[in-house]
């Protein structure tokens, strides 16, 4: 490879920028010199609406759609986004050239006044942006109340700090990545609560016609048995075409080698929590997710869903 620059397409959130800065150092050190790499960073919508909570404002594309355009247009080379935030369906031309190596996945618990969900006292607030936390909190804590909370991770840190919440509840990944693993008072287990679809990944997205700079990036960042994983979850959420408009979480795991896939649909109340879970060879991911879809339709997810979105899209 002749040496070229390339343009990496980012948010501008703390988050944002230490995951194309990974993406960058990575990219930097397969090149070996022959590569310069700059950064292009873009507001996007779901940045600029933060008074408002994701599902009513058009879900978690809300945060890609302007970055995806600057990679159609020629202005970045490659994307680079929490997987947790990218649409089942990515744009046409476009591709997810690789998947990160899967940080902790799981949800995480912060409070300045006890040390774990079930300390809290009866009334507290928690504050969380996701519905799919909410469902499964009301769940282990009915007597709680839920409040919206959105904005980077320091800025809800500082909103938890200024007394706004009792607790709030953030990705392990985003409070490790950004050094803020201190602020950690209890790591939720899967069991508890399932997180989201793609959390704790990262994913590298190029066009399709550039096949140097997909294979670059491949070859730099890919992580063959966590893209497994990521496959079986979206897998699941495109069967069901999901977003943020309800409750929904997958996560997929290994026993060995066999590859475990967990879903789950509710309603935001937490009255109805429907869970399925399926397994199969590492190969098998994307019909893995198809299956557990398949299993949550059967048990009733159909209408849930579709009361949801009706409702999203009347407000």
């Amino acid at each position: 490879m002749t040496k070229k620059i390339l343009t990496i397409a980012t948010r501008g959130s703390e988050l944002a920028l230490w995951q194309a800065h990974h993406t960058r150092d990575s990219l930097l050190a397969r090149a070996q010199g022959k590569l310069e790499v700059e950064l292009l960073v873009l507001k996007t919508k779901g940045d600029k609406i933060l008074d408002v909570p994701l599902a009513k404002v058009g879900g978690k594309g809300l945060f890609v759609k302007e970055i995806e355009e600057a990679l159609l247009d020629g202005r970045a080379d490659i994307a680079v986004h929490s997987m947790k935030d990218v649409p089942a369906d990515l744009e046409e031309g476009l591709h997810m050239a690789a998947v990160s190596k899967r940080a902790d996945a799981r949800d995480a618990f912060c409070s300045n006044k006890v040390g774990s969900l079930d300390e809290l006292p009866a009334g507290a607030v928690v504050g969380t942006s996701s519905l799919r936390r909410a469902c499964q909190v009301r769940v282990l804590r009915p007597d709680l109340q839920i409040a919206s909370l959105r904005g980077n991770v320091p800025t809800r840190l500082a909103k938890l700090d200024a007394g706004e919440f009792d607790a709030i509840i953030l990705a392990a990944a985003g409070l490790q990545r950004l050094g803020f693993a201190d602020r950690i008072t209890e790591t939720f287990a899967v069991e508890r609560c399932l997180p989201a679809v793609g959390q704790g990944a990262l994913g590298l997205e190029t066009r399709m016609d550039d096949a140097e700079t997909t294979e670059l990036v491949f070859q730099a960042m890919n992580d063959s048995a966590d893209a497994s994983r990521i496959a079986a979850e979206r897998s699941f959420l495109l069967y069901l075409e999901g977003g943020c408009q309800a409750p929904m979480a997958a996560h997929a795991f290994y026993e060995g080698t066999e590859l475990v896939l967990r879903g789950l649909v509710g309603k935001p109340d937490g009255s109805v929590i429907l869970r399925a879970e399926r397994r199969g060879a590492q190969s098998s991911a994307k019909e893995l997710g198809s299956a557990v879809a398949v299993d949550l339709l059967e048990q009733g997810a159909g209408p849930i869903l579709e009361e949801l979105i009706e409702a999203a899209k009347a407000d």
